[in-house]
């Protein structure tokens, strides 16, 4: 199931539906005819990478999701949580690069700010969450790596290297700590499904959303940014993940 999950949405994200649309235009113009629907479905395909790849339309998209938590600013009502869980967002164990690098953006993002939230209850502990491929090391190792290089003292590191998805992690994590409270670290973007899926398991999840992808400058925006470019891209096959997570999630029971 897990195997299905990963290679099926692929086929909904912006740039392989927008290829998919264009091929099968293509198909219809070609080999069947169907000419001027053939014409339609290239045209959708069209616009859909074009509109995608527009940022303030990516915005859009992004926007219920990465605000949806305000970032965790007062910890004055939480000095007695013990637990700081951060969840993984992915590695390359590369041995032909630092462990400094081998960490997704997003994944040092994250730890990052739970490490700067440690640093302002130094009595909690953090849990690094992320498993692996078979026989790889867990991104909860290399986590733990730039964590101690970071300062953070090894007593207060735990480690969770099994899991491969969120669900995974909430169930892990559940066994971990129990009934304790816990401040959640993640992407904001994907900050609703996890604490959907750890309030499921009966945790008390603190949201601390961060790598926040959708910003707004004082200035106004980039002129730049009002034509079809990759961050729009990005930001739109963000959205499409975490949406499609969201459905799968509830279309099985998980929250």
């Amino acid at each position: 199931m897990f195997l299905f999950k990963k290679i099926v949405s692929n086929f909904f994200f912006p740039v392989l539906l927008g290829l998919e649309l264009l091929l099968l235009g293509l198909i219809l113009l070609w080999f069947t005819p169907r000419k001027t629907l053939g014409k339609i479905v290239i045209l959708l395909g069209v616009i859909l990478l074009a509109g995608l790849s527009f940022i303030p339309f990516a915005d859009m998209l992004l926007t219920p999701l990465e605000y949806r938590y305000p970032p965790l600013t007062s910890l004055e009502r939480h000095f007695d949580v013990k637990w700081i869980v951060v969840l993984g967002a992915g590695h390359k164990n590369d041995p032909r690069i630092p462990f400094t690098a081998k960490l997704d953006r997003p994944c040092t993002v994250r730890l990052t700010e739970a490490i700067r939230l440690h640093n302002l209850l130094p009595d909690t502990k953090l849990i690094l969450s992320e498993g692996g491929a078979v026989g790889q090391v867990p991104g909860a190792r290399i986590m733990a790596d730039l964590a101690l290089a970071l300062g953070v003292d090894r007593e207060d590191i735990v480690l969770e290297p099994l899991s491969r998805d969120t669900e995974d992690q909430a169930r892990l994590i559940k066994k971990l700590i129990k009934n304790d409270r816990l401040i959640l670290v993640t992407s904001a973007s994907h900050m609703p499904r996890s604490m959907a899926l750890f309030k499921k398991t009966g945790l008390r999840p603190i949201p601390a959303p961060t790598d926040h992808l959708v910003k707004k400058d004082p200035r106004g925006r980039d002129f730049g940014e009002y034509f079809p470019n990759a961050e729009g891209i990005l930001k739109a096959r963000t959205a499409f993940h975490e949406y499609m997570g969201l459905i799968w999630a509830k279309a099985r029971g998980q929250i």
